[in-house]
């Protein structure tokens, strides 16, 4: 089970920090983490939110809150994932959703809390604790320090977190990932991004996302997690070479923004040896950067909330061989191969597995996957597909040698003039330009196309290259057809997990409209 899994981890070197906040105001050993997850575990199995219970935690990234979430697994109960950078009515259809039962909140976020209890009015409790300690109110509802939790039933298939889609692509779904779905993607990880020492990872994205699952192999391993909260360039750069921190996870917009800092540098980054990067594409231009300032470290997975982080793995050293050879550089924008805990596919409309070189939709099988939505039927056979294959949504190719390519998101083809555009191969071009931090290329009403390839770009400080610089660009390495008709400059809207938002782009650009294709 994953909390054995975890305890593993607490036991290997008790009086070792487990988790500390990086401004040090807070931190725990692995024992004091692991009697802090048994006393909120006691609470909840007191208050009867034990197995089946729905319990929501919402608290910034920190050791007091990442506890209060294994307190939840411990007492076999299910986390309900509440990003704290997401808006109250968004939060509360997701409480709605998933039929929570009880809210668990840090006191940085009282008035919130308070307006997503006024708002969900059958969630049946709540319990505040404090930011840099518990506080009296959890002080009081916790079990002793000396309590244990008690034992959970073998039971591969309990629900053990529970996340929301977002709502990006239409009316959110909720997902249901199991102790058996944690216990494979965190072993996943233990296998392909080995260390000789005990780890020390940063972990700076919203906890409720990629970044805090990947603290949980770091436990596993008896290693540290040194806490922020937020990606601020300059106080991750200083973190990185002051805590000696061996693993980290982002996401290529916070990535851009490490690269773009001033001193990025001037640190030591020798202690690092994985730096994973994940949920959308990367530039490949800035990725070979990021090899020359961080090393030889990068590491890349592709996967999605319903078949989380690991379903195809590019390791460093795939990395360092694939920008050593010109034969092999064109594998800097893969995903990697499948890794050891899924199997990927490539499936056309019918139903049929494609051969190497073939366009379709990549699929994903094995005990990485999800079983269904949560009571969602509809949406659940919607993405089944023949031999018990998962459809993703993402569109993309296997090489001759297996590596995977992601060529677009299904949803985000642009089709201009009846020719099929992917906005990701005319965005690789856009940020191989020096003055640009990020770019979004999206399909545009026109009389003329159907659709305009039109790119959204935003630059770095300073920068000033021009609308006919990016387009001349683009028509040099991709020809007319998919070259961007129009560039707007503007700051790009971005979910609370940093991702782009393309459908609130084309909202904007297709207005007033009645078809959107």
């Amino acid at each position: 089970m994953f909390i054995d899994y975890l305890d593993r981890g607490f036991g290997l070197d008790p009086d070792a920090t487990c988790m500390v906040r990086a401004d040090g105001a807070v931190g725990l050993t692995h024992r004091e983490f692991s009697t802090l997850t048994h006393r909120v575990a006691v609470g909840l199995q007191s208050h009867e939110l034990g197995a089946g219970g729905k319990v929501a935690v919402f608290a910034p990234n920190g050791p007091l809150g990442y506890a209060a979430v294994i307190g939840v697994l411990r007492a076999g109960a299910g986390w309900v994932a509440l990003n704290p950078r997401s808006e109250e009515n968004e939060l509360t259809q997701l409480l709605h959703l998933l039929d929570c039962d009880y809210l668990i909140y840090s006191a940085t976020y009282r008035e919130r809390a308070e307006a997503l209890l006024a708002g969900a009015p059958d969630i049946r409790g709540s319990v505040m604790f404090g930011d840099a300690e518990l506080g009296e109110e959890l002080e009081a509802w916790l079990g002793d320090p000396g309590e244990r939790a008690s034992a959970l039933p073998h039971d591969p298939q309990r629900p053990l977190m529970y996340v929301g889609t977002g709502g990006t692509t239409g009316a959110p779904k909720g997902i249901v990932i199991t102790d058996r779905q944690f216990c494979t993607m965190s072993l996943g990880f233990n296998a392909h991004m080995k260390e000789e020492a005990r780890p020390v990872y940063l972990m700076a994205t919203p906890m409720t996302h990629a970044a805090g699952t990947l603290g949980f192999p770091t436990i596993a391993e008896g290693g540290t997690i040194v806490v922020h909260d937020g990606v601020k360039a300059a106080t991750v750069l200083d973190s990185i070479e002051q805590d000696r921190v061996t693993r980290l996870f982002l996401p290529p917009t916070a990535i851009y923004s490490l690269l773009a800092d001033p001193g990025v540098r001037e640190h030591d980054y020798s202690s690092l040896r994985h730096f994973l990067y994940a949920a959308a594409p990367m530039s490949t231009d800035k990725l070979v950067e990021a090899m020359d300032v961080f090393g030889p470290v990068m590491a890349q997975c592709f996967g999605q909330a319903e078949a989380p982080m690991l379903a195809t793995y590019l390791s460093p050293a795939e990395h360092v061989e694939a920008l050593a050879d010109p034969a092999k550089r064109a594998r800097l924008a893969s995903c990697g191969r499948p890794s050891m805990i899924a199997a990927v596919a490539i499936m056309d409309d019918d139903g049929n597995l494609l051969d190497d070189g073939e366009h379709g939709e990549i699929v994903v099988r094995g005990d990485l996957v999800m079983s269904a939505y949560y009571e969602n039927p509809e949406a659940s056979a919607e993405v089944r597909r023949p031999g018990g294959w998962h459809a993703t949504g993402d569109i993309g190719y296997r090489d001759a040698d297996g590596f995977y390519f992601i060529v677009d998101r299904k949803r985000d083809m642009i089709i201009s003039g009846g020719f099929n555009v992917f906005p990701s191969e005319v965005e690789r071009v856009i940020w191989s330009h020096p003055d640009v931090l990020d770019c979004a290329v999206i399909g545009v009403p026109d009389e003329k196309w159907g659709e305009a390839v039109t790119a959204v770009v935003e630059l770095k400080d300073g920068a000033g290259v021009t609308e006919v610089e990016l387009i001349a660009l683009c028509k040099g390495e991709l020809g007319s057809v998919k070259s961007p008709k129009a560039v707007h400059f503007r700051e790009l809207p971005r979910s609370t997990a940093g991702k782009v938002l393309k459908r609130s782009l084309r909202d904007e650009y297709w207005a007033g409209r009645d078809r959107r294709v």
